[in-house]
């Protein structure tokens, strides 16, 4: 989101970000936005309250209480922001993550303002979701079991014979299809078609047929990734913009300059995910039994219940020294572009996969929640990016695959790798479909801002 306000802000448009106090306050203390935005006088930040205590841990495990909560308490109040003018009497429009539509009435006659929806998920797990309710009427829905999770989905439109039962989002691996959050998530999506526009980062080379499928619903369609691409295409001389929740450590980036090139496999699972102790061990003596040089985020919060007196096997520890590095934070842009950097073990969040498509660094994909299911199957069966281990977290397969990885597949993947982030590049520079989708989107708000001023 900050990116493509950064974006929208070098084309000149006026632009006010809304965030919670919590998300804000992490940001502030993390990265360099608030410096960043400064060059453009009219850009501001806002914050709207959560509803939730200060303590809340705002994690996947509670999307319940945070859904509930901006339900209840901050809905009211964004609706009172827009129809007040507590943005102003120029406001021309919203551009709303598209998870939040339920926040935004449509058939609210006071809010005259265009919302457009920023979907932050790969069109293929959007497209996804738009397809669970004739899954589920199909019969195709709900999963019967472990035994039924490698059952292949033969009714998808534009996925026919690719996707698992397991590599649905995760809200449908659920026995009762009348589930909340399962319901939730399928009318969100559906709801979607409510926008006045909706923006995806995404590029037309990465998911063309599957953009084509959502524009049958959703006809005004930007595509304008990869977001990072795209601004470091327009601004090629300035550093990684440092929009992290977490204190960056950057002492890594020395580390890998002493090691061979394509020699590190980075882990990173991103900045919500969190696993327990057991599966942590197995990941750690994955690593070092696979012998390759790795580079691991550890998060202060991603072992669930972490105990710092547990006992640490002496094997670990001696690999760890002979082959790894690990920090609370990494400067991931730089790290992926690394050449000391061979493959990234990530979580398949869907910014960690664009940053590795336009690195060119193949992946092994171990998708947590969500959309992130979704991603992993596509990065290994569709683009032949990598290797997806969903499911799966025990020490042997690990090294296996990391071996595969680095060593035994790496031309392959370096190969389709390289290719798909020319694409991703193309896609950004004048010419490209991004690059063209972007000026569409901000001709558009210029477009309405101008029509607003006649009114």
């Amino acid at each position: 989101m900050l990116k493509l306000a950064e974006l929208l802000s070098l084309a000149g448009i006026n632009v006010t970000f809304l965030n919670t106090p919590h998300s804000h306050r992490h940001l502030t203390l993390h990265s360099d936005v608030l410096s960043r935005f400064s060059r453009f006088p009219a850009f501001r930040f806002l914050t709207i309250t959560d509803g939730l205590p200060p303590d809340h841990p705002r994690t996947f495990d509670y999307c319940a209480d945070f859904i509930t909560s901006f339900e209840t308490v901050t809905k009211p109040i964004l609706r009172d922001f827009l129809v007040s003018g507590h943005f102003g009497s120029d406001l021309t429009c919203a551009i709303l993550d598209g998870f939040f539509k339920f926040l935004v009435d449509a058939d609210d006659a006071e809010i005259k303002i265009p919302i457009f929806g920023f979907r932050v998920l790969s069109a293929c797990s959007v497209w996804t979701y738009f397809c669970v309710d004739d899954l589920i009427q199909d019969g195709q829905l709900p999963i019967r079991g472990e035994e039924d999770m490698d059952r292949v989905l033969t009714n998808v439109p534009g996925m026919e014979n690719v996707l698992r039962c397991r590599d649905l989002p995760s809200a449908c691996r659920v026995t009762d299809t009348n589930d909340s959050v399962l319901q939730f998530n399928i009318k969100q999506t559906q709801r979607s078609s409510e926008f006045h526009s909706v923006i995806f980062n995404s590029f037309e080379d990465l998911e063309g047929p599957i953009l084509e499928k959502i524009r049958t619903l959703c006809p005004n369609l930007y595509a304008i990734g990869p977001l990072h691409a795209l601004l470091k295409a327009k601004l090629p001389n300035e550093t990684e913009c440092l929009n992290n929740l977490w204190e960056v450590d950057r002492s890594c980036l020395k580390w890998l300059d002493n090691q061979p090139a394509g020699s590190v496999i980075y882990v990173s699972f991103g900045s919500i995910t969190v696993m327990g102790r057991e599966k942590f061990m197995e990941f750690w003596h994955g690593l070092v039994d696979s012998g390759r040089n790795f580079l691991w985020v550890i998060r202060a919060d991603l072992v669930r219940g972490k105990n710092g007196d547990v006992e640490i096997p002496a094997e670990l520890e001696e690999g760890t020294r002979k082959r790894g590095y690990t920090v609370g934070w990494a400067p991931q842009e730089e790290v992926l572009a690394h050449e000391a950097v061979g493959g990234f073990l990530t979580h398949s969040g869907w910014n960690s996969s664009l940053e590795s498509v336009v690195a060119g660094k193949p992946m092994i994909c171990w998708s947590y929640i969500s959309d992130q299911l979704v991603n992993s199957r596509f990065v290994s069966n569709v683009w032949k990016l990598g290797l997806d281990m969903k499911d799966v977290c025990d020490r042997g397969t690990v090294a296996k695959m990391v071996n595969e990885l680095l060593v035994d597949r790496k031309e392959e993947f370096m190969r389709s790798a390289a290719e798909m982030a020319n694409l991703a590049k193309r896609s950004v520079r004048p010419g490209g479909s991004s690059y063209a989708d972007f000026d569409r989107l901000v001709q558009d708000i210029t477009t309405l801002s101008q029509q607003n001023r006649h009114n």
